[in-house]
């Protein structure tokens, strides 16, 4: 794995309307030039979570182009790594990936699922964008070039069972 190599990276969640299409926008900011990220589901919605893109937006992001994916649409896109971001992707039987990818469960709470007050949702929307961020600044910040595959798969599990501050 060179330096010049640009990995490419699948976020799986249920809807792809949450999870999924923020972690894809911030490792396509973050990763820039050698990550390139989407994200699909597993029972995609028809459109991104209104919470999501206002999130998006205000933190000054570009939806433009986003949209929920079924997974299938990568069945001949070869991957460096696919993460899964909600317990019904984990262990459910995806396609045989093209590259052969690492994979690793990143638990990552669905803020649509928060309870309460308006403000109370906004946050829960806010952690979960603060998680995916600060494990994606681990995950780009890894020297892939100098791993080989098994520490690699050490680091994506690790970097998925790490738990930031509450």
């Amino acid at each position: 794995m060179g330096d010049d190599k640009v990995f490419h990276v699948l976020f799986l969640s249920h809807r792809d309307s949450v999870r999924g299409v923020v972690a894809e926008t911030l490792l396509n900011r973050l990763g820039k030039p050698h990550f390139v990220a989407y994200s699909a589901g597993t029972d995609p919605d028809g459109e991104i979570n209104p919470e999501a893109r206002e999130l998006l937006e205000q933190t000054g992001f570009s939806v433009e182009g986003l949209r929920p994916k079924h997974y299938s649409e990568f069945g001949a896109r070869e991957l460096d790594f696919v993460f899964t971001l909600h317990d019904g992707a984990h262990g459910e039987a995806m396609p045989e990936w093209p590259g052969v990818p690492v994979t690793a469960h990143w638990e990552c709470p669905d803020p649509l699922l928060s309870e309460g007050e308006p403000w109370e949702r906004k946050q829960a929307f806010s952690r979960m964008m603060s998680e995916l961020d600060r494990r994606l600044k681990i995950f780009v910040n890894l020297p892939l070039a100098s791993l080989d595959r098994l520490s690699i798969q050490h680091h994506a599990d690790e970097i998925g069972k790490s738990v930031g501050p509450a």
